[in-house]
């Protein structure tokens, strides 16, 4: 029996699996969820126990990491695969078709928080694992993989626990699916990402909530300065106003420019997936350009005051706001981070008071886009997909590629299965099943391409 033949055989078992793991609501970002964390965390290592990898939980200073290695011959190539098990919140609740934490299958996608990010991405390369281990009864490499709690509250812990393992982890490429095909029918490497700085606006007016009456025109509204001072973070070009914000951006190279330009984009298309009527952006870029090589800033999320039902008078006593920046290379984030605080601080009236809280970030990456492990790369994804990839770059971030580079010396492929429109992040998070499965497929072939790269 091939690798695939048995894929074929196994696939209702694959799914019911999947949907197993993305069961447990192991949200990082919220202390309720600890519990879940740990139990998803528990079912993950005695998972890929059972398949026949040495599996362990090792701790950190927050969730653990689920490390499980098989090595095969110390004369073949060692690949450290990369995941995360740990997931956004699925809030709004309201918005969800289906319970987020209850996989279901509608349409040819099966709808899940993590479906996509990132568990059912990483659980391909398990899967894709196990068959040529059930099938060939070895692999044709030494495989480690390290799946994270943490990714997405920055993975705060991982820089450390990479410098603690330096040796354990030692390998000779990254394999990390995390990213997406180019569209539904152009899988694609990735070999850009932009980095993050994150941070959170607060600004202070009263000592406590008062009378819109008594004080209104007397003092100042913290939400009204916070909306003031978040109109003046772009210009009328939509660029990035922060002083200093573009003084290590390096303008896009033609290279890229002319790969794009061989990409297949409709701009139409692009806006009509979205629902809205025209593009906004920085003037003088492309679509592709904005979104993979030109840093950002967002406003991710705005509180102040009285939301409830019916009505409440009030001037608040704070108004905040959540910001993150994507960044290119060479941007460093705490400098971005303390720009953006200088330029707030100069801009505020005196009659509030501003602090920022920063909370980490990481710069951007840019990863070779030739070589042999690329060419190897190339050729697993041709016999899962059926076409060759394009190369392309991405405007999320994925911080652990460049704590890689930086503490382990090595580079990372990034191979990345789920779609664009996938709702990553959103409510109705989704992971087509055809991706689910060449994914498999392609995750089963790159061990035996990897293989046949000489060090």
């Amino acid at each position: 029996m091939t690798p695939f033949e048995y894929l074929e055989e196994t696939k209702q078992k694959r799914l019911d699996e999947l949907k197993q793991f993305l069961s447990f609501p192991s949200v990082s970002a919220k202390s309720e969820h600890k519990q879940d964390v740990a139990d998803c965390a528990e079912w993950l290592k005695n998972h890929m126990s059972a398949i026949g990898f040495t599996a362990e939980l090792s701790a950190t200073q927050g969730n653990p990491v689920v490390y499980a290695e098989y090595m095969a011959d110390p004369k073949a190539p060692t690949v450290l695969y990369y995941g995360h098990y740990d997931v956004q919140p699925p809030e709004p609740l309201s918005l969800w078709t289906t319970p987020p934490f209850q996989a279901e299958v509608r349409d040819g996608y099966l709808y899940a928080r993590g479906s996509a990010d990132d568990k059912g991405q990483t659980f391909t390369h398990i899967k894709g694992m196990e068959a040529l281990i059930k099938t060939s009864g070895k692999l044709p490499i030494n495989v480690k993989f390290l799946i994270e709690g943490e990714e997405e509250v920055h993975s705060v812990n991982l820089p450390e626990f990479l410098k603690d393992n330096k040796n354990r982890l030692r390998a000779d490429i990254v394999v990390i699916s995390d990213t997406a095909q180019f569209n539904k029918t152009l899988p694609a490497i990735t070999y850009g990402l932009r980095g993050i700085a994150s941070c959170e606006v607060f600004v202070y007016g009263p000592n406590r909530d008062v009378h819109s009456g008594t004080f209104g025109g007397a003092i100042a509204n913290p939400i009204t300065v916070l909306c003031q001072l978040v109109a003046q973070f772009h210009d009328k070009n939509n660029k990035v106003a922060i002083p200093g914000f573009y003084k290590d951006v390096k303008p896009v190279t033609k290279f890229e420019k002319s790969q794009y330009k061989k990409l297949p984009y409709k701009e139409g298309a692009y806006r009509k997936a979205l629902s809205i009527s025209a593009l906004h952006g920085e003037k003088g870029y492309t679509t592709f350009e904005r979104t993979w090589d030109r840093p950002t800033c967002e406003i991710n999320g705005i509180t102040g005051g009285y939301q409830g039902e019916g009505a409440k008078t009030i001037i608040p006593a704070m108004a905040s706001c959540k910001i993150t920046m994507r960044l290119v290379p060479n941007q460093k984030p705490l400098d971005i981070c303390n720009k953006l605080e200088r330029y707030l601080k100069k801009l505020a009236p005196t009659s509030v008071r501003i602090k920022v809280n920063k909370h980490g970030g990481a710069p951007g990456v840019v990863v070779p886009t030739t070589g042999p492990w690329l060419d190897a790369a190339a050729r697993a994804i041709k016999a899962g997909f059926g076409k060759a990839p394009v190369f392309m770059k991405e405007g999320g971030s994925i911080p652990v590629v460049s704590d890689f580079k930086k503490t382990l010396g090595i580079d990372t492929l990034l191979i990345g299965f789920a779609q664009s429109d996938d709702n990553i992040h959103s409510p109705d998070e989704r992971f087509r099943l055809v991706d689910f499965e060449r994914g498999c497929r392609t995750a089963a072939m790159l061990p035996e391409e990897l293989a046949k790269v000489k060090r």
